[in-house]
């Protein structure tokens, strides 16, 4: 099969509207049978709405993003719930594939992430993780803003961008890279108020996957190795370390670190899914 990049345009341009066909296709027969994604329809979708309606966001309880991650949802809210968790499943499921191959999976490692529990409870529980990922492979001035959206997967990446825009334009590079973001959230603070201080909140929260403060030394570890050795997948698997909420789909982050790593992802796939299956049983 060709790759993408190696189709011309009209091919290229026919590939996507077939994807389009078949995506619209699967949510339509999907979406009468999924679970309600608890995320979707506690947090997003009516945050969403709140916005639609010119009202904050954070009137929700339990949403705590930043103000953008509501845009690509906002026309999905305005759909049948079941028929809007649907398209937005597909939306996630569709950007996973996107970003593991951006990030050089093979085919194992892309089959193996795809059915990872972080990937999987992401999907179900109509959660954002998706979107998260999206920074770690667009340019660093747009990817702060996804990367925002959870810092407990995109702050190490995030100052990964940091160090390396100090080292190409030193001051003025740094503000290159960070100013839309910065004023960005300025504006946010301007329009609803200092909504991050819910944040603390979430800590004590008893599905929280955290390792912290135990996991501190290996977060570090890893964002020097990012630092010193110029590799971002290290400053990939460094955030989760490093906060102190992270829940088990958050942890995501880390797993793409490992895309072109087929052994070790095949590892940490089963890892994963032993912690999983003996929570289940009570071990």
């Amino acid at each position: 099969m060709k790759r993408v990049e190696n189709l011309n345009g009209r091919q290229q341009i026919l590939l996507i509207i077939l994807l389009g066909v078949v995506a619209v296709a699967l949510t339509l027969v999907i979406s009468p049978l999924l679970p309600a994604g608890v995320d979707w329809r506690l947090a997003f979708r009516p945050a969403a709405r709140e916005m639609l309606s010119g009202h904050s966001p954070y009137l929700v309880s339990g949403f705590f993003n930043p103000p953008w991650t509501l845009l690509p949802m906002l026309p999905l809210a305005l759909l049948p719930e079941a028929l809007g968790r649907a398209f937005f499943l597909v939306m996630n499921l569709i950007l996973f594939v996107y970003v593991a191959y951006r990030l050089g999976a093979t085919a194992i490692t892309m089959l193996f992430f795809l059915l990872s529990p972080p990937v999987l409870h992401s999907l179900l529980n109509g959660n954002i993780d998706a979107f998260v990922l999206l920074g770690f492979v667009l340019p660093p001035p747009i990817a702060l803003f996804f990367l925002s959206i959870k810092p407990q997967i995109g702050a190490g990446v995030a100052l990964f961008f940091l160090v390396e825009a100090w080292r190409a334009g030193k001051l003025r590079g740094v503000i290159k890279t960070f100013a839309p973001v910065s004023a960005a959230w300025l504006v946010s603070f301007l329009l609803y108020g200092w909504w991050i201080g819910d944040w603390g909140q979430e800590v004590e929260l008893w599905w929280n996957a955290s390792l912290w403060p135990l996991s501190i030394p290996v977060g570090l570890a890893l964002l020097v190795a990012a630092v010193r050795l110029r590799r971002k997948e290290f400053a990939m698997a460094a955030a989760p370390c490093l906060s102190p909420y992270v829940l088990l789909h958050a942890w995501v982050g880390a797993l793409a670190a490992l895309m072109t790593l087929p052994a070790e992802m095949i590892a940490a796939v089963i890892g994963l899914w032993i912690i999983v299956v003996s929570s289940l049983l009570g071990f």
